[in-house]
């Protein structure tokens, strides 16, 4: 079953989060502790886009949530370009206390893990670091995803070893996926679905099951 769908039209409160993700209100509350740390370090280094955070319940932390439904059985997941913590930190919270549930942080920038190792640390989530380039690690995880990390032909290059050792791909997109799709056909074999966003209805979630092959030139 799909996420519930939000129109996308409006910012959303902490209540209709509550509605479209059933989060407990401990999780609200970490929720609320990671808006605010965000909040504060985004005014120290780019982070994300400062006139989204209004909207941090619907675009951020919707967006984010809505790939938990996507894959109900996944138990660990790595987030390549982890910096701002979408989707990983809200998937960590939302799995905190489920049996074997871990999120693998990937970040190439010092500055951007030191905010993620702050979020971890005051939440005490099940969660990772690693500082280093998303293509030179080999983790073993059930999801490899990804938000504003890269276009999709050099995305697949970075979650090409974790795709390999089996896991699935689930990346959220913007409204231009089918021209991506495209120009990354042209340098990549690979099978995908394109789902629907719930979170904004010019968004795309790009799944993506099987390994990926370069075609030669």
């Amino acid at each position: 079953m799909g996420p519930v769908a939000h129109s996308g039209l409006s910012p959303i409160d902490a209540s209709d989060f509550v509605r479209l993700s059933g989060a407990s209100e401990a999780q609200i509350s970490a929720l609320e502790t990671f808006r605010e740390l965000l909040t504060d370090w985004n005014q120290r280094m780019n982070l994300v886009g400062p006139a989204t955070l209004p909207d941090f319940w619907g675009r951020h932390a919707w967006d984010s949530a809505q790939l938990i439904s996507l894959a109900p059985e996944a138990r660990t997941w790595a987030d390549l370009g982890a910096g701002a913590g979408l989707p990983g930190l809200v998937l960590a919270i939302l799995g905190q206390g489920r049996e074997g549930f871990h999120v693998h942080l990937v970040e190439s920038m010092a500055k951007r893990c030191r905010f993620l190792a702050e979020v971890v640390g005051a939440l005490d989530l099940p969660a990772t670091i690693h500082n280093d380039r998303a293509e030179n690690l080999r983790l073993d995880v059930d999801i490899v995803t990804a938000r504003a990390c890269a276009p999709l032909t050099r995305l697949l290059g970075y979650a090409k070893p974790y795709l390999d050792r089996g896991a699935e791909g689930l990346f959220l997109k913007g409204q231009d996926v089918a021209a991506e799709v495209e120009e990354a056909r042209a340098a990549w074999r690979f099978e995908s679905e394109q789902i629907p966003s719930a979170s904004d209805p010019r968004g795309r979630i790009l799944r993506v099951r099987s390994q990926v092959h370069a075609r030669r030139s």
